[in-house]
């Protein structure tokens, strides 16, 4: 059984627990927590998924401020238009966002939490009650020359960090998305570090 087909069964054994998936995304400014829950969005589309939104939580605009996005993936139609109060995943793309924004607050009993980060899983306390993946975005975009204005663009590589903890969506609808939004050859690039982040991934499961 190839790595796709064995993706496609762990997602569909996944989606027998829930029909609905509802993920916050934290950022800052210029980090593209907004871009990010909209691709995520539409990978999930090509993954079959026929409910699934996106949108950004409104607030300060300038660089570097706290941000957040959400996107919702389900089984069925969508029809909340809502903005997500506690979500199933938490993705964090600048971990001093734990020290400004109510992150675990927002996420639910039992959760997932992918954060950005050179520490591990277990250097982050949720007492045992949720699952905790890591991945250096950083690192990796850096690895891959993938800057823009002179910063690491980690967007993508989260979106790896996503489909490896989550097994929502695969790597290759991933890839798709990406071709949808981007140049061919930024697609290109910025799928090497889907990838890489993908594998980069470290992940505990809850006690």
């Amino acid at each position: 059984m190839g790595e796709n087909t064995m993706a496609f069964f762990l997602v569909a054994n996944f989606m027998e627990e829930k029909r609905m998936y509802e993920v916050i995304w934290h950022g800052r400014g210029g980090q593209g927590a907004v871009v990010a829950a909209q691709i995520l969005a539409e990978t999930a589309y090509l993954q079959g998924y026929l409910g699934v939104t996106s949108a950004p939580t409104f607030g300060p605009e300038r660089r570097g401020a706290p941000v957040s996005a959400s996107t919702r993936i389900a089984r069925d139609p969508i029809r909340i238009v809502s903005q997500i109060d506690l979500a199933d995943i938490a993705v964090v793309l600048d971990a001093t966002l734990f020290g400004v924004v109510d992150v675990v607050g927002r996420l639910k009993p039992g959760g997932l939490i992918i954060i950005n980060t050179p520490l591990k899983p277990d250097d982050f306390k949720m007492n045992g009650s949720r699952d905790v993946a890591c991945v250096d975005a950083v690192d990796v975009a850096l690895k891959h020359h993938l800057i823009r204005e002179g910063a690491p663009v980690i967007n993508t590589a989260m979106l790896g960090a996503f489909s490896r903890a989550s097994e929502l969506v695969s790597l290759d609808n991933i890839e798709k998305a990406l071709k949808r939004k981007l140049s061919s050859d930024a697609a290109t690039l910025n799928f090497e570090v889907v990838r890489s982040a993908y594998a980069g991934t470290a992940i505990r499961k809850k006690t």
